[in-house]
């Protein structure tokens, strides 16, 4: 039955059954990036997008990035979000026991049938990247026809 308890690094001393080692090689193999699936929830970043009647509201949560490491750019209705972190660090010679550190290089696409590329405002506020994308006029599709 301890085995269906998940197993937790910083309390080791509920179940010692003297495998801990074999626990953290473990859980070091699953998540461990250089298996070759990508885990999306880990690679990518939340979007949310909104609609009204003059423009779409896109909302990113972006923790952590600043806005140099930020790429914005649209082209014919396709608006695109890159972010290229890189973390940088010391390499002196330390004795690491595990090392998390990592280039990351994350994009997000998407299409807005009827967005206009004149106006998009940005802003990086709190973790979370606001766009407002501006709708183009709608022509008016009301039109009088004669009859012969």
């Amino acid at each position: 039955m301890a085995g269906l308890v998940p197993f937790n690094r910083k309390d080791t001393g509920l179940f010692d059954t003297g495998f801990g080692d074999v626990y953290n090689m473990l859980d070091d193999f699953f998540t461990d990036n250089w298996l070759p699936s990508r885990n999306l929830a880990r690679d990518s970043f939340k979007v949310d997008v909104q609609e009204n009647d003059t423009e779409y509201v896109i909302e990113a949560d972006l923790p952590g990035i600043k806005k140099e490491e930020i790429s914005l750019s649209f082209d014919h209705g396709r608006l695109e979000i890159a972010v290229k972190k890189e973390e940088k660090f010391d390499e002196e010679k330390k004795n690491y026991i595990h090392k998390e550190r990592r280039i990351t290089s994350m994009c997000r696409n998407l299409y807005l049938a009827d967005a206009s590329g004149d106006e998009i405002k940005a802003k990086l506020e709190e973790g979370v990247l606001k766009i407002n994308v501006a709708k183009k006029a709608q022509k008016s599709e009301d039109k009088k026809i004669e009859i012969e």
